[in-house]
């Protein structure tokens, strides 16, 4: 009998297909048949489950890119927002740049699509960029023309749409021009058409400096650039740009659906090696925590598209999401709260974010044609308040380099100044730093950054407090502390007069700051402030430190001394002495010499005296001896 019973039972039973079996690979099968198949399953979390889901995800991605165009790009953007896009990124990436290779007319297309992603997943659109630099480069060392042309109208969309950076699109450009042929001055000018009046509006300078080197193409008849269409096509961009690129505008109006303040912007840049485009997301793989992954996404899913908990049918991948709408507010509530705790548990100990915050910062700063155009754009970068010492700083550096001082760089950091407290604190801060480190600068460096902060306090953007960090004696200042200060005090002056300078030293109310400057405690300080001051030729300014040098009592001066002040008066008396001394006997010595001089040249005068009468003397009896010769002829005759 329980043989009976249990054969009855078996055969009452239907065996589960195996899906592997079932499903050939490479061998399209219908949706509807995915689906049976992804009912016979039952553990949704298998790898046979998994494999179903990822195939119709591809189908769906792939169908979706394929027939998007201005019209229903809104609708597309919903409908791939219900699929899990996160998971199947690299599918998306790969079907876009696919689509766009062979359809580059809807380049712009795919761009505000991208924009949308992007703007609430950043992640996919840092992974298509890091993937078309990749394909430039590759391209570009294989010489496939057609390729490096679809990628860098690609690029030039993306930054048009503020998904990249328009560094990205000045570094291939140099790259191109840098050793011109006829293909790479063909994919430059392709690029300068495309995203030409976004460099316009952003770095003009650059602009400029791309158009000369295309102009020394076209007059120096380079051997490499031969071909005459190339040349023409130079002579059609310098016609495009003096239209100010109308057939080429930025972002159609019908595609600019991302408002400027929500979109990120990527940092990349073409010199990185270490890209990783993550081919093994193109890959199927088991997902061990696949069910808890969904659910994280059906819940972006329903913040995205703004659904309700009854609208959560399922997507095309065919997940079963019943479970799910019983599950309401605690679980999604715990979900997001883990979300945030991973969030912020993310340290960056290796500095790679700081350091390509700098170079961004650096490259824009030399890239902008005026302050205020640099200004703008270092505000759209959205600083943290973390790294708001670190844009000071880079300021300060960009003005140290320089051969000469600019101007530019004092007014940046004023603009700075005037927008925001905190860049005055930091401002503040960096001349104390600077002060106490002015001897591991160079020269130039010196000069430079002395200039930078006079300009901010002659303007007053930080305050004169500052100047409580100087102390003027012969104790605590270098030879470098002592030209910073002069740079510092002659600029001031310059900018000011001396008039207006010496209002601001005497006013009441920061005297405390300039107690140091001009030191009253100790007169050798007070000597050394005046002597400083007069030898910069701002004599003017210690007028009423030598009238406190006069009147101050010659008595109190023994009772404020500290014992190694008393040595040091005792030795300089000592000194003093010596040198008169030694000022007595050159003294004598002169006399002597003097009366020895004086002596010498009485006799040489006598001397002289009695010669010029010798003379008169002989010439005397020589002519009388003449006139009686004369005399005794005459009688003779």
């Amino acid at each position: 009998m329980s043989s009976e019973v249990t054969n009855s039972d078996t055969s009452g039973i239907k065996k589960q297909p195996n899906v592997s079996k079932t499903m050939p690979a490479g061998v399209y099968i219908p949706p509807a048949k995915l689906k049976l198949l992804q009912e016979a399953i039952s553990d949704k979390s298998g790898a046979e489950y998994q494999r179903l889901s990822w195939e119709a995800l591809k189908k769906s991605i792939h169908g979706l890119v394929n027939k998007i165009n201005i019209p229903n790009i809104s609708q597309v953007v919903r409908e791939l927002f219900k699929e899990n896009i996160i998971r199947g990124r690299g599918l998306l990436c790969r079907s876009v740049m696919q689509a766009q290779l062979f359809s580059p007319t809807f380049t712009n297309v795919y761009a505000s699509l991208m924009a949308i992603i992007n703007m609430k997943f950043p992640q996919i659109g840092e992974l298509l960029l890091k993937r078309l630099i990749i394909q430039f480069k590759t391209s570009y060392k294989q010489n496939r023309k057609e390729q490096c042309i679809s990628s860098c109208k690609f690029i030039a969309h993306l930054i048009n749409q503020n998904v990249a950076h328009e560094i990205l699109a000045l570094q291939i450009l140099t790259l191109l021009l840098e050793n011109p042929t006829n293909h790479s001055v063909e994919v430059a000018i392709g690029l300068l058409k495309e995203c030409g009046k976004k460099l316009s509006m952003e770095s003009p300078k650059s602009l400029h400096a791309l158009f000369e080197s295309l102009r020394n193409i076209l007059n120096e008849q380079n051997e490499m650039v031969d071909d005459k269409r190339i040349q023409y096509m130079i002579e059609v961009m310098f016609a495009i740009r003096k239209d100010d690129f109308k057939d080429y505008p930025v972002v159609l109006k019908e595609l600019d659906l991302v408002e400027e303040s929500e979109q990120y912007t990527h940092f990349l840049s073409l010199d990185e090696d270490d890209l990783d485009v993550q081919s093994g997301l193109n890959i199927f793989k088991i997902d061990p925590d696949y069910e808890e992954n969904e659910k994280k996404y059906n819940i972006l899913k329903r913040e995205i598209l703004d659904e309700s908990d009854s609208d959560e049918s399922g997507s095309n991948s065919g997940e079963d999401t019943g479970e799910e709408e019983e599950e309401e507010g605690e679980p999604e509530q715990e979900a997001t709260e883990e979300k945030n705790e991973n969030d912020q548990m993310i340290i960056d100990e290796t500095e790679t974010n700081l350091v390509a915050l700098r170079r961004t910062i650096y490259l824009t700063i030399q890239s902008s044609l005026d302050f205020q155009e640099c200004a703008h754009k270092l505000l759209k970068m959205n600083i943290k308040k973390n790294q708001e010492m670190e844009l000071c700083q880079m300021i300060l550096d960009s003005c140290a380099q320089q051969r000469t001082y600019e101007r530019f760089f004092g007014l940046l950091a004023q603009r700075f100044c005037e927008l925001n407290k905190e860049y005055v604190e930091h401002f503040e801060e960096i001349f104390k730093q600077q002060y106490e480190t002015c001897h591991r600068l160079e020269t130039v460096k010196l000069r430079n950054v002395s200039r930078l902060l006079s300009h901010l306090l002659h303007t007053d953007s930080i305050s004169w407090g500052v100047f409580d960090c100087v102390h003027l004696n012969e104790d605590e200042t270098t030879s470098s502390s002592r030209v910073f200060l002069k740079n510092l005090l002659l600029d001031l002056s310059e900018h000011m007069g001396m008039i207006r300078l010496k209002e601001r030293f005497s006013d009441l109310t920061l005297q405390e700051f300039f107690a140091g400057l001009f030191p009253r405690d100790n007169p050798r300080h007070t000597r050394f402030s005046i002597n400083f001051f007069t030898s910069i030729g701002l004599g003017a300014l210690t007028e009423d430190l030598r009238e406190h040098l006069k009147s101050a009592p010659k008595l109190m001066q023994p009772m404020v001394l500290d014992n190694s002040d008393l040595d040091k008066s005792k030795s300089d008396k000592e000194s003093e002495k010596k040198i008169k001394k030694k000022k007595k006997k050159r003294n004598s010595s002169s006399e002597s010499s003097s009366s020895s001089s004086s002596s010498s040249s009485s006799d040489s005068d006598s001397e002289s005296d009695s010669n010029s009468r010798r003379k008169s003397k002989k010439k005397r009896k020589e002519k009388h001896k003449r006139n009686l010769n004369k005399s005794h002829k005459k009688s003779r005759k």
